[in-house]
């Protein structure tokens, strides 16, 4: 989802970088935060709920390492706050998407 949605907004002038983390334990921050300081800002993606989820602890990790890297605060793109549904129709909206994804970076990219 993450690399379609970077290639809809190089569409749109927006040049994205896309971090697959293969680990999350010992979690490569150093690449996260050299990745936020070329790009001063950050898109979490994940199928989890946000709170107290991966991308709530990359931007911790990020606002911790670099926070003057930032110029628009930190986006998550997660799962809905709700149980997740078992109808694939519900389960589809409370799940990311490649929409979400793109939403949240023009959000990030046209902070004023």
């Amino acid at each position: 989802m993450a690399l379609k949605a970077a290639e809809l907004l190089t569409q749109e002038g927006i040049e994205a970088e896309v971090i697959d983390l293969r680990t999350l334990r010992p979690l490569d921050h150093a690449t996260i935060v050299e990745s936020v300081r070329k790009t001063n800002r950050l898109v979490t993606t994940e199928e989890g709920w946000g709170p107290m989820g991966v991308g709530a602890e990359i931007i911790a990790r990020v606002v911790e390492l670099g926070f003057d890297y930032l110029d628009a605060p930190p986006m998550r793109v997660c799962q809905e706050d709700v149980p997740l549904p078992y109808a694939a129709n519900l389960e589809a909206l409370a799940l990311p998407s490649v929409e979400k994804i793109v939403q949240a970076a023009r959000a990030v990219c046209y902070v004023s």
